[in-house]
C-alpha cells in the first residue's frame, strides 16, 4: 500500500517538470484504478487454474520490480517517452498489485474459514497504514535523498518479501468451480452490496484530490498539517477495522445491521464534512476532524462487513465452498474497489470545481445514504420473508403429522 500512495507528494512536480500536463498526470494515477478492475476481474476467475500462491508470489515480484522501475524514470527523456514509460509501468503495477490482493484475500479465507472479518480487517489495518505512511515517508526520503530513493527502497522491501512468502505461506488445491463472475453479481444481495462497496470506496477517493484544496483554501493551514488531516480518518479506519470484524465473526446476526447502520453513518459524516449549506453549520477544524475519525470507524463498519456477506449469499446460493468461489468474491471486491476508486476522484474533482467541496461532499453523502437505506430495506424484506416461510413450514409440518396419526387412531 505504500508503494501505492508514495507517488502523491512529488510525482506529479517532477512529470511537470518532464512535460506532462496536469491532465496526464490525472491519467497517469487514474490508470492504475482502471486496468485493477479489469485485473482484478481475471484473476479471481482463474485463481484456481493458476494457483493462489503462485498468483501472489508472482504478483508481488513483479510489483517490487516495477516500483523499482518507477525510481529511474528520471533518467528518461522528457516528453512522450516519459509519459509512455509512466504509463507502462503504473499499468504493470496495477495488474500486479491486483494478482497480489485477489490471491491473499483468497488465501486468508481459505486459512480462517471462521474468521474471515476479523482477518479482513487486520488486513486492512496495515492497508490503512501503507496509506498513511507513504506520502510522509514518500516526501521525507524525496527531500533527503533525490526521485529514486523512496521507489527503490520500497521496491526492495516488497522484493525481499518474495522468497519469505513462498517458504510460508501454504499450497491449496483445488477444482476449478463452475459457476462465474454474472452468477455472483446477479444475486440480489450480492448487487446491493456491490452497490455498498462502490460507494465507500469513491467516498474515500473523493477525498484524495478535494479535502486538502477545501482545507488549505479554508483554514489557511500549512501544507505540512493537511497531512495530519487526513491522518485522524485512515488511524480510526486502520484502529476500528479489526474490532469490527472480531464482533462480526463472534455475531454474525450483527454483520447486516454493522453494514446498514455503517452506511447511514458515513452519509451523515459527509453531510457535515463541509458543513452541506443547507444544514446552516459553520465550518470549523476541529469539527472536520471529528467528523473525518467517525466517517473511518463507520466505513469500517460498513466495508468489513461486506466480504463475509457476498461469500455467504454465494454459498446459500449453491456456489461450492473452495478456492473458485473465494477468487470469485476476492476479485469482484477488489474490482468495485477500483470502481469507486476511479470514479470517487474523477467525480470529486469535476464537483469540486463546479458546485464547491461542501455540497460536492454532500452529494456524496447522498450516495451513502441511498445505498445505506436499499441495503437496511432489502434485509428487512430478507426477514419477513424467511419468517412467512418458517410459519408455512410449520404449517406444513403439522399437517403431515396429523395425515400420519389418523390412519393410526383408526
Amino acid at each position: 500500500m505504500m508503494c501505492y500512495s508514495i507517488l502523491g507528494p512529488f510525482f506529479p512536480k517532477e512529470a511537470e517538470k518532464k512535460g506532462a500536463s496536469n491532465t496526464v498526470i490525472g491519467m497517469i494515477f487514474g490508470c492504475y484504478a482502471l486496468f485493477n478492475l479489469m485485473a482484478s476481474l481475471v484473476f479471481g476467475k482463474y485463481l484456481v487454474h493458476i494457483g493462489a500462491k503462485f498468483m501472489f508470489v508472482a504478483g508481488m515480484f513483479v510489483s517490487g520490480g516495477v516500483t523499482v522501475l518507477f525510481g529511474v524514470l528520471d533518467q528518461v527523456p522528457e516528453g512522450p517517452m516519459f509519459i509512455a514509460m509512466c504509463f507502462l509501468v503504473r499499468i504493470t503495477d496495477a495488474i500486479s498489485f491486483a494478482a497480489a490482493i485477489t490471491a491473499s484475500s483468497s488465501i486468508l479465507a481459505k486459512a480462517f474459514p471462521n474468521n474471515v472479518a476479523t482477518v479482513m480487517g487486520s488486513l486492512e489495518t496495515f492497508s490503512g497504514l501503507g496509506l498513511v505512511l507513504g506520502p510522509p515517508l514518500g516526501g521525507f526520503l524525496y527531500q533527503s535523498f533525490g526521485y529514486e530513493v523512496p521507489f527503490i527502497l520500497l521496491g526492495c522491501i516488497v522484493l525481499l518479501m518474495v522468497p519469505l512468502n513462498m517458504c510460508i505461506l501454504p499450497n491449496y488445491e483445488s477444482d476449478p468451480g463452475k459457476h462465474s463472475f454474472w452468477k455472483l453479481i446477479i444475486l440480489p444481495k450480492v448487487a446491493f452490496i456491490s452497490f455498498v462497496i462502490t460507494s465507500l470506496s469513491s467516498g474515500f477517493g473523493f477525498l484524495d484530490p478535494t479535502l486538502s484544496l477545501f482545507v488549505l483554501e479554508k483554514f489557511n493551514l500549512p501544507a505540512g498539517y493537511v497531512g495530519l488531516v487526513f491522518l485522524g480518518l485512515a488511524l480510526s479506519y486502520a484502529i476500528s477495522s479489526p474490532l469490527v470484524g472480531l464482533l462480526s465473526d463472534k455475531m454474525p446476526h450483527l454483520r447486516k445491521w454493522l453494514l446498514v447502520f455503517g452506511n447511514l453513518i458515513t452519509a451523515g459524516c459527509y453531510m457535515l464534512l463541509g458543513p452541506a449549506p443547507f444544514l446552516h453549520i459553520k465550518s470549523q477544524l476541529w469539527l472536520l476532524v471529528l467528523i473525518l475519525v467517525i466517517n473511518g470507524v463507520s466505513a469500517g463498519m460498513s466495508l468489513i462487513s461486506t466480504f463475509p456477506e457476498i461469500l455467504s449469499c454465494a454459498h446459500e446460493n449453491g456456489f461450492e465452498e473452495g478456492l473458485s468461489t473465494l477468487g470469485l468474491v476476492s476479485g469482484l471486491f477488489g474490482a468495485l474497489w477500483s470502481v469507486g476508486a476511479f470514479v470517487g476522484p474523477t467525480l470529486g474533482g469535476f464537483l469540486y470545481e463546479k458546485i464547491g467541496f461542501e455540497w460536492a461532499a454532500a452529494l456524496q453523502g447522498l450516495w451513502a445514504l441511498t445505498s445505506g437505506l436499499v441495503m437496511g430495506l432489502f434485509y428487512l424484506l430478507e426477514h419477513s420473508r424467511r419468517r412467512r416461510r418458517s410459519k408455512l413450514q410449520n404449517i406444513l409440518g403439522t399437517e403431515e403429522e396429523r395425515t400420519t396419526l389418523l390412519p393410526d387412531e383408526t
